[in-house]
């Protein structure tokens, strides 16, 4: 029914038409509803019907495409353990590719759990003030080698000024770094991405341009949704699992900032905007002073125990302690652990959390009710990379968090850093 307004209603009727003893109509009962609440709730249900089923094939796709992403670097993983196996073949050359496709998967299954987190509500943000160019520079770092490798020519272009954010320098550095990721892999090879920053009154805008291809208009609106990429091939030449959009979004958000994308259409290249908000400058600028560096390396090697119940991950990260001059000691279990600590009381303890029986926490807490383990730097290794998981190793008594497979750059620079300590030649670790 269309009432004057222009509003439609939706009626149900029934009626019973009465006869007279002739079986001639005379009169009719009947009642009329309005029934156009249920109908826009049958419509609704219809809608959300329609987004489950869409949400469940995406679902599919996503699923098949983690397969292909995850196997794809497991392929040359697979190559490179028979050449060097067979000991054929360049080594400086195998290892590099089987390193360059560990921190692939490494990236995948952070990528993964970042998604999870955010969605969930579970990811907290360790906001300070940070300088726009420093974040640009870590970003660009970052992504260096898939740029390089596709050949694309990039232009960055900052405002000569500092730009200050109250900000997480890591989680802006990773957006920056999806946004760069993203323009690389749907850029034809040898192709430009411009990276420009603007400083507005209250904010700054971050964009990220490419001569790639494109955007068709109906993808433009939902291209930061969950799982959502463009046209997919066979060949899945560009990868990806078409998650860092949404990563980049909901980060954003976090930050306070919003986020935008733009195309001319197919064959026209991307525009990504990023709306952060600032932050006055310092009233003081002050550089804190960097700690001198050594005239000369550290002069013996640090004792170490690792604790890890999985004897090939045990093993292989004993080698590579070992080559880097430390005296390492292996345990499969926190009571053993225990045992060769009160024999040997390392100067460092490298152990797993998630031990059979004693688990990691507890071998850390008694560890550190010892008063012959005061000084010993214990570090935690997990593959749980929630900021509950860093905080619940500190407070068992851990010194330092690595989640797996550890970073050796890292690790390599925080033992370095206490063999000086060691020696005095630097203060204390802060913990």
């Amino acid at each position: 029914m269309l009432l004057p307004g222009g509003e439609v209603r939706w009626l149900s009727g029934k009626g019973q038409v009465l006869s007279d003893a002739r079986g001639r109509a005379v009169r009719m009962l009947g009642v009329g509803m309005d029934i156009s609440e249920r109908k826009r709730l049958e419509g609704e249900l219809r809608r959300r019907a329609d987004e489950l089923a869409d949400a469940d094939r995406r679902k599919d796709e996503f699923l098949a495409m983690l397969a292909h992403e995850l196997r794809n670097p497991l392929a040359p993983l697979s190559n490179a353990l028979h050449l060097l196996a067979q000991d054929a073949g360049d080594r400086a050359r195998i290892t590099e590719m089987a390193d360059r496709q560990v921190r692939h998967l490494v990236r995948l299954v952070d990528d993964l759990l970042d998604v999870s987190r955010i969605t969930q509500g579970k990811i907290s943000l360790r906001k300070e003030r940070v300088i726009l160019a420093d974040v640009v520079t870590r970003a660009m770092e970052m992504m260096r080698e898939e740029l390089e490798a596709r050949g694309h020519q990039v232009t960055v272009s900052l405002p000569p000024r500092p730009v200050y954010l109250e900000a997480d320098g890591a989680r802006l550095a990773q957006i920056a770094g999806n946004l760069l990721s993203n323009a690389a892999k749907f850029t034809p090879t040898g192709g430009s991405i411009w990276l420009t920053a603007e400083a507005l009154s209250d904010e700054v805008v971050v964009r990220v341009r490419d001569t790639g291809v494109g955007l068709a208009p109906e993808l433009v609106p939902h291209v930061f949704d969950l799982f959502v990429q463009g046209e997919a091939s066979l060949d899945r030449t560009r990868g990806g699992l078409g998650i860092g959009l949404t990563l980049v979004r909901r980060l954003v958000e976090l930050h306070g900032g919003r986020v935008e994308a733009r195309s001319a259409g197919v064959g026209q290249g991307s525009e990504f905007l990023v709306y952060l908000p600032t932050l006055g400058p310092p009233l003081t600028e002050s550089v804190a002073g960097a700690a001198p560096t050594p005239d000369r390396p550290p002069t013996r090697g640090l004792s170490v125990l690792l604790v890890e119940d999985s004897p090939d991950a045990a093993e292989s990260l004993a080698m590579v302690l070992r080559t880097w001059g430390h005296d390492v000691q292996v345990a499969l279990d926190a009571a053993a652990g225990l045992e060769v600590a009160e024999r040997l009381a390392p100067d460092v303890i490298v152990s797993d959390v998630g031990l059979p029986g004693m688990d990691g926490y507890e071998l850390a807490r008694r560890l550190r009710a010892h008063p012959k383990f005061g000084r010993a730097v214990l570090i935690a290794l997990s593959g749980y990379a929630r900021d509950e998981d860093k905080r619940r190793a500190l407070a068992a008594g851990f010194d330092h968090h690595f989640v797996k497979p550890p970073d050796l750059d890292a690790l390599a620079e925080l033992l370095g850093r206490v063999q000086l300590a060691s020696e005095g030649r630097r203060p204390p670790l802060l913990h």
